[in-house]
């Protein structure tokens, strides 16, 4: 994440992160707890291999675990009053009218079954069924960084309707089943409460596809951009017989290829430069569901720059498909860039995991789980600020919606895929 960051910079972080510390110390009523509080980010922010309890006590003098386990589980303060702190920080620090919000779960892998929430269930990171947490993020993205913005438990329908597991792991009663498309506009409606700055909406196509989460960006008129599967229905819009009437958002392909009219760009910077694509796009209705006014949906289409082997052994192109919700003057150029910024919320599941403890918790209950998560939220927050205020003067990357021609350039990979990168940290 950080990247050839000065050495005077890196020395002027102790005090950057001591004054930010002790600024949150209120939310402490005794000292106790705010020196394990100081204590703990730093140990986030370290170069420990692993950040758990008997790490980060370790590296901070403590005999035992026991303060940090404390801290955690037992002491009296709320993770929600610290995360409205972290968010304030985030939109006082990054906060820009143009930035994107992005949506998506990530997984923590668990053993056993007394963590809150862990069930057998789909796992993003591995692509099947594991026993695991999933954890419902959004991603707060401008030009100078991105991280982690909000957070939410998913609590499966087992672990819903399970009585003596709620009781045993602390679920407030008032917790119940929700999708994680339902949590994810419970995320976005307080984000745009708080008042937070930003301009476009972004997420896979699991949350593309939800009627509820679109229905809910249209009411608040916020421009989007979505994956969505290729059976999403759509139709030609009314008043334009030239544009074919279809059934479902993969039925267009057939015409963009007949049409040719390809635009190739940058989707953004990945781990092997720009990530370029062939792009075009339809004017389309969804049935059933209007734009906001003076807004128009688009189907958007990706391409691969060459054919690969796909599953089967068939060689062809890749395709990908995204619902652009957009006021009328928007251009493709723009929904490219911002379905690019998509990816940096992977960036940030990455980072989190890797850099700042994320997943390395040693808490099955409620109230420590959203601890430690908040924890490591400020601590990656932390990180992204002092990148943003102190960014490497080498790095110059070609705008993600300039178009290109002539030779055809490297396809990047995405990231979070075995990405390799040089990380400095501040505290070793």
């Amino acid at each position: 994440m950080l990247v050839d960051v000065a050495q005077e910079h890196v020395e002027g972080w102790a005090e950057e992160l001591a004054s930010l510390t002790a600024g949150l110390g209120h939310l402490f009523a005794r000292p106790e707890p705010r020196e394990v509080f100081a204590d703990l980010i730093e140990g986030l922010l370290s170069d420990l291999g692993r950040k758990n309890g008997w790490t980060m006590a370790e590296r901070a003098g403590h005999a035992t675990p026991h303060r940090i386990q404390k801290f955690l589980g037992e002491a009296s303060w709320d993770a929600d009053a610290l995360l409205a702190e972290v968010q304030d920080y985030i939109a006082g620090r990054l906060g820009d009218t143009q930035a994107t919000l992005v949506l998506d779960d990530t997984q923590i892998i668990k053993k056993g079954t007394r963590s809150v929430g862990v069930a057998h269930q789909h796992c993003g990171s591995t692509g099947d069924v594991r026993n695991c947490q999933v954890m419902v993020m959004l991603t707060y993205a401008d030009e100078t960084g991105h991280t982690f913005f909000d957070r939410r438990l998913y609590l499966p329908d087992v672990w819903a309707q399970d009585a003596e597991r709620r009781r045993d792991a602390g679920v407030p009663e008032e917790v119940t089943f929700a999708t994680k498309p339902e949590l994810g506009i419970g995320i976005l409606r307080g984000a745009i409460g708080r008042g937070l700055p930003f301009s476009w909406v972004a997420a896979d196509a699991d949350y593309g596809k939800d009627p509820a989460l679109r229905a809910f960006l249209h009411e608040q008129a916020l421009p989007y951009v979505l994956g969505v599967p290729v059976t999403l229905p759509v139709a030609g819009p009314p008043g334009k017989p030239h544009q074919p009437a279809v059934d479902k958002a993969g039925d267009l392909l057939h015409c963009a290829i007949i049409r040719g009219q390809w635009e190739r760009r940058s989707q953004g910077e990945g781990s092997k430069g720009q990530r370029y694509y062939d792009w075009t796009w339809f004017d389309v209705a969804l049935p059933g569901q209007e734009p906001a006014d003076g807004f128009a949906h688009h189907l958007l289409i990706r391409r691969s720059t060459d054919k690969k082997q796909l599953a089967g052994g068939r060689v062809d192109f890749e395709y990908a498909y995204f619902l652009v919700h957009h006021r009328r003057d928007a251009a493709l150029p723009e929904a490219v860039c911002r379905a690019g910024v998509r990816w940096k919320i992977e960036e940030n599941n990455e980072q989190a995991k890797q850099i700042t403890g994320l997943g390395q918790y040693q808490v099955r209950r409620w109230n420590s789980w959203h601890r430690h998560v908040t924890c490591a939220m400020l601590a990656l927050a932390f990180l992204t600020v002092q990148r943003a205020q102190h960014p490497d003067p080498e790095q110059a990357p070609v705008p993600a919606n300039d178009a290109v021609s002539g030779n055809e350039p490297e396809q990047g990979g995405e990231p979070g895929k075995a990405r390799q990168t040089r990380e400095t940290s501040a505290y070793r």
